[in-house]
């Protein structure tokens, strides 16, 4: 397996707050994602960061789901060529829409994914920020009012794309790799 390029700081060795939320991360997922330690060799950075994320993913008001966010990160990771964005948020995607396909099909392709007419306009205009975000436009707001985004979900939309453009880029340098446990995710039916 290919190593990160700088080593992840052990969990005992993290300040409280940030072990506790990995405590609770592992609680919940079964396991510790990768970024989580990877991003922790800068507490403050490391807080920031997911204060941002939390903003962004775990936000409760517009029309968004969860899988619309999920969908926008494997969709604008897979064209940033973030491996470990693409494999755990791909894992999150398949979950969230449980849609075992999904994640795999709006990577290579969102405008053949099996998705709604709605999903695609979101992620024609997550991609235009993505890789032209200085040929945005009037009519691009035009196209998702017509689907029944509000200015609010565009600002999500665009947000989301951004801070992940920030993310693709630090795990990708520094050659975060994803955990296997990803792989599987929302693949299968649980085993209970």
């Amino acid at each position: 397996m290919i190593a990160n390029r700088y080593p992840a700081p052990q969990l005992n060795d993290l300040p409280d707050d940030i072990k506790a939320r990995v405590l609770e991360v592992q609680e919940k997922a079964g396991f510790v994602p990768n970024v989580f330690l990877a991003l922790a060799r800068r507490p403050a950075e490391w807080r920031a960061f997911f204060a941002y994320h939390d903003a962004l993913m775990l936000k409760e008001d517009g029309s968004l789901t969860k899988g619309d966010r999920e969908m926008i990160v494997t969709a604008t990771s897979a064209v940033n060529h973030c491996l470990y964005c693409v494999v755990a948020h791909g894992a999150i995607l398949r979950i969230y829409e449980k849609k075992p396909m999904v994640a795999d099909q709006v990577a290579v392709n969102h405008r053949k994914a099996d998705i709604s007419p709605r999903q695609r306009a979101m992620l024609d205009f997550a991609m235009k920020v993505c890789l032209h975000s200085g040929e945005i436009e009037d009519a691009d707001f035009d196209a998702l009012h017509a689907h029944g985004f509000s200015d609010e979900d565009i600002w999500d939309i665009a947000a989301i794309t951004a801070f992940f453009g920030l993310s693709n880029r630090m795990a990708s340098f520094s050659n975060m790799q994803p955990n296997p446990e990803f792989y599987m995710m929302g693949r299968m039916p649980r085993q209970k």
